[in-house]
């Protein structure tokens, strides 16, 4: 690691953006070991891991969730656990519960699953709305509270969590206030034929299912790189910009329900991170285009007779992001420096 620096009132140090870009495309090229054609998507849910939130990952089966989130899990070098979400699954089987022990005559808490650092939430959409809850606290807080007492989650805690789209029998949708602790919602599609084949040539080549991956970080370096991220700038006319694509997703005719504060503090993190993966210290208004479909369409609500078009939430806010006017600003300009030069565009 370069140089460091104790931050004011903590302990976690404090790398340069371009050390972090560093770690990260080593990060993402050993994930690329075991996850063909999906570096985009990789690239997104570091972003997200960055920006210290938690991901949803929405798609079909077999295109790959598991194995992302496992992958994850190994290459940053963070504690790993899978909780598989059913309709009989409750509350204590994810947060835990106080349990008699004869030997001490006394109530003694046994942690569940949750307590880990990388936690996989396979097919959330499974469990009935009670046990989905129970993830609300942890994910928001970073702490469950059990018995009227409230304890702490080892960090980083990350959640990624599965969704399948396709099945709706047995399965419960998540409600809006979930939703919204998601800092992005991801969709992977089918992979190219050509990575399609190379994943089956690799798989051939390798003699094994699994592929072993190294630790590039660890809990540490993650949090580390979370710091750096508050040095990547962010002049005022684009968070005027962010405000103003915000504000688009409430006054559009075919939102129901627009994204909410949480949307536009996301956009902010998760621009900065895009930022940083592309080695710069600043942000430009790209950056805030390039996720903010991920970190807005499921904030948004659509009126229900989209539903019959086929009208989804990703279109909706794609377009509504073409319509914003993209501020002119000049990219070299830092927050709080001079202001931006109306001949350059952003």
């Amino acid at each position: 690691m370069g140089p460091e620096q104790c931050l004011p009132g903590g302990t976690t140090p404090r790398i340069p953006p371009q050390e972090a870009a560093a770690n990260c495309s080593a990060i993402l090229d050993e994930l690329e070991r075991a996850v063909v054609g999906r570096r985009r998507t990789l690239e997104l849910v570091l972003i997200g891991i960055l920006a210290g939130g938690h991901v949803l990952l929405e798609d079909l089966p077999g295109l790959g969730k598991t194995l992302i989130a496992r992958s994850f899990a190994r290459v940053l070098g963070l504690d790993f656990a899978r909780i598989q979400f059913t309709p009989d699954l409750l509350p204590s089987d994810v947060v835990g519960a106080s349990l008699y022990d004869q030997r001490s005559a006394e109530m003694v808490f046994r942690p569940g699953p949750v307590f880990t650092q990388l936690l996989l939430a396979d097919e959330i959409n499974r469990t009935p709305p009670k046990t989905q809850a129970a993830l609300l606290e942890a994910m928001g807080e970073g702490q469950v509270s059990v018995d009227g007492q409230t304890r702490l989650l080892p960090q980083p805690f990350i959640v990624l969590a599965t969704d399948n789209p396709i099945e709706y029998e047995g399965t419960y949708e998540l409600p809006e206030a979930q939703l919204d602790r998601f800092l992005m919602r991801l969709r992977l599609g089918y992979l190219s034929s050509g990575d399609e084949t190379d994943m089956l040539r690799r798989r051939v080549a390798r003699s094994s299912e699994q592929v072993e991956l190294n630790a590039v970080t660890g809990p540490d370096g993650v949090l580390t790189m979370r710091e750096s991220l508050e040095q990547v700038e962010i002049t005022p006319d684009l968070l005027d910009y962010i405000v103003a694509i915000i504000r688009a997703t409430r006054a559009d005719a075919q939102v129901q329900v627009g994204a909410s504060p949480r949307g536009g503090l996301a956009l902010v993190q998760l621009a900065r991170g895009q930022a940083l993966l592309n080695k710069r210290d600043y942000v430009i208004p790209d950056d805030i285009k390039q996720v903010a479909v991920p970190a807005l369409a499921h904030r948004v609500t659509l009126r229900p007779e989209l539903w019959v078009r086929q009208v989804s939430s990703d279109d909706v806010v794609a377009k509504l992001l073409a319509a914003v006017p993209t501020p002119k600003t000049d990219p070299t300009a830092r927050a709080g420096g001079r202001g931006p030069d109306p001949a350059v565009t952003g």
